[in-house]
């Protein structure tokens, strides 16, 4: 298939494909969906071999958020029954990091509701970043506190933050349909300011909002050009109680091709398979380790995801190895530089779109709602429970 043999090439490359190539690995059919893995993972083991990082997250602050973003169960009028507490004491958050470093996570994500971190919140969740790293040496630490004001990101780089991570999430097109209480030019500002404190940057996406394959190609190049050290692509989890409940638009086969043409356009970035996996690619998520080289490890901010040991033991049951505490993530040309989403020399402008790609995809068949594989978290963080890890 020339168009495969195109994109292996220009991903061992380090180029940008074009627009239609991306538009044309989503519109392939599920009869090419094995030669598209493959084409994809000749990639993914170019820059990254089989190492499959783990990352952990840290619900610091869970529920009661300002913004009325249409996906998350966490927003300004959600019904999910979901976990609703205020700020964990840093010796809480230490002790939960600790079980995910424990099996086997390389970095710890800590997360808190809200549209932005204030500066006594900045405070807070240092203390909390210098109580992680003191019982857990060499571990990454990753905040991610919402909308960053001038400062805030130099002061976490300084407390020991590693990353710092805000989703772009869709395309600049659509956003306004998702969120009206802040802009996507708000979310892009942010990734800029912690890059520029010196932060590794990750932003990523969320798939299955009823968002066209434009709009996904659009995001993805929007990242490219934005140069995330990570990219976490996440699959919508409806949430009863939400606005976007009822969008059950993704089958395992489309999960699969998104993740391709997130790691043709950025070859050399660490690409997260992130919230969403267990319920929509389900079964097939050991073949998504082919394209992607990170994964988080049992539950996530408001939901439950599948037992830590599955996830190792899917990790060694389809041949890789869970990256160690003293391996370099990625590749040597982008750890200097601080960052980057690959090469840029000629730009990253998108190249002409097709009369086609503006149209909705269709799905053949609408799959069936599992509401069944929606868990609520209900351990861990905030909980007497053990958490999952």
């Amino acid at each position: 298939m020339d168009l495969l043999n195109t994109l292996v090439d220009k991903g061992l490359r380090r180029e940008l494909p074009t627009r239609e190539e991306a538009l044309a690995v989503l519109a392939t059919s599920d009869d090419e969906l094995l030669d598209v893995v493959a084409a994809a993972g000749k990639v993914r083991r170019q820059w990254f071999g089989r190492r499959v990082k783990l990352n952990y997250l840290v619900n610091l602050k869970s529920g009661l958020c300002p913004e009325d973003c249409s996906y998350c169960s966490q927003r300004l009028g959600s019904k999910a029954e979901i976990l609703k507490y205020t700020w964990l004491k840093p010796d809480e958050a230490s002790k939960a990091a600790a079980a995910g470093v424990a099996g086997g996570a390389k970095r710890v994500c800590l997360v808190a509701s809200g549209r932005g971190p204030t500066d006594r919140d900045v405070d807070r969740v240092s203390r909390t970043i210098e109580a992680i790293k003191e019982q857990n040496e060499g571990v990454e630490v990753c905040a991610c506190l919402g909308l960053l004001s001038d400062g805030q990101a130099g002061r976490l780089r300084s407390a020991g933050a590693d990353a710092y991570n805000h989703n772009l999430n869709t395309s600049e097109g659509t956003y306004g349909d998702i969120t009206t209480t802040h802009t996507y030019a708000d979310r892009v500002e942010t990734v800029q300011q912690a890059q520029a404190a010196g932060l590794s940057a990750c932003s990523g996406l969320i798939a299955g909002m009823g968002e066209s394959d434009a709009d996904l190609v659009d995001v993805v190049f929007s990242l490219r050009e934005l140069d995330p050290d990570s990219v976490p692509v996440n699959f919508l989890i409806p949430f009863e109680g939400t606005p976007l409940a009822k969008e059950w638009n993704l089958t395992p086969q489309r999960c699969l091709r998104i993740l391709a043409m997130v790691r043709f356009v950025c070859p050399d970035v660490e690409v997260r398979l992130a919230g969403g996996r267990e319920v929509h690619l389900r079964s097939m998520q050991p073949l998504a380790l082919n394209l992607v080289n990170s994964i988080f490890l049992g539950d996530y901010l408001t939901s439950e995801g599948q037992a830590g040991q599955t996830d190792l033991d899917m990790i060694a049951d389809a041949g890789f190895e869970v990256e160690g505490a003293g391996t370099t993530t990625l590749p040597e040309h982008r750890v200097p530089a601080g960052g980057g989403c690959g090469s840029h020399e000629g730009g990253c402008a998108p190249c002409g779109d097709t009369a086609a790609a503006g149209e909705k995809s269709v799905p053949a068949e609408v799959p069936a709602a599992r509401t069944d594989l929606v868990a609520v978290r209900r351990r861990g963080a905030g909980t007497d429970l053990a958490p999952n890890a």
